[in-house]
């Protein structure tokens, strides 16, 4: 069920019935609630001319009709898209993901990703990393320069 929730900024989707409305608001879930509403023609006049793609109106006209071509308008607004449970990775996630790999990753390679300067990166490792988040880092001289890999525990 489709409620939408009249406010002072314009019109709100919800997919359920709120608990309460502010101060100023009104919910209708219906054309005929919608006409029973207490808007003025001013609000609904605002109301109209906020909504996407219609002809903007200068006079009220006919109240009933309005509140018709209000309410087919309304109904014919997309779906919301809900909100992403997906969390935005962090620099320190991409860091982490960085020496996770089997093939690690240099000091120089995670400033290049994460725009960090070298003395930054070094900090993690040591503050963030092994400090505060209790990896343990194991690093090895390679081709490439010094690598760091993040070491799996012993008993795993």
């Amino acid at each position: 069920m489709r409620i939408y929730i009249i406010g002072n900024d314009g019109i709100t989707l919800c997919r359920a019935a709120p608990a309460a409305v502010n101060e100023g608001e009104i919910a209708v879930a219906s054309n005929e609630e919608l006409r029973a509403a207490p808007l003025s023609g001013k609000r609904l006049l605002a109301l109209w001319n906020a909504l996407p793609s219609v002809e903007k109106r200068r006079k009220v006209g006919d109240r009933r009709a309005l509140i018709d071509q209000l309410w087919s308008e309304i109904e014919a607004l997309p779906e919301p898209e809900p909100p992403s449970d997906a969390k935005r990775s962090s620099k320190q996630d991409v860091v982490i993901a960085m020496l996770r790999r089997p093939e690690g990753a240099t000091v120089e390679e995670v400033a290049h990703a994460t725009g960090w300067q070298r003395h930054t990166v070094r900090g993690v490792f040591s503050g963030t990393l092994k400090k505060k988040l209790g990896l343990s880092l194991a690093s090895a001289k390679e081709e490439r320069g010094r690598v760091y890999r993040i070491a799996e525990p012993a008993n795993a």
